[in-house]
């Protein structure tokens, strides 16, 4: 299972999000030579998740409903 994707990370610079393992920006883990994956909200705003069609969970709005139906 994937670690919850947050909607509106404090501060979205310090972490890559290229994968699960959002790596400290100054310490990437995957070492293959690419740069810090960026979070959405760095270059779609702060609806970037509307435009992208996630809603917020139910439960814990500020994290994306990442469910999908059968």
């Amino acid at each position: 299972m994937a670690k919850p994707f947050p909607l509106h990370p404090r501060h979205p610079e310090r972490i890559c999000w290229g994968c699960d393992r959002y790596c400290s920006a100054q310490a990437l883990a995957c070492g293959n030579g690419a740069g810090r994956t960026r979070h959405p909200i760095e270059h779609d705003g702060e609806d970037w998740h509307v435009a992208w069609g996630i809603t917020p969970d139910a439960d814990r709005p500020e994290r994306a409903d990442l469910t999908t139906e059968p």
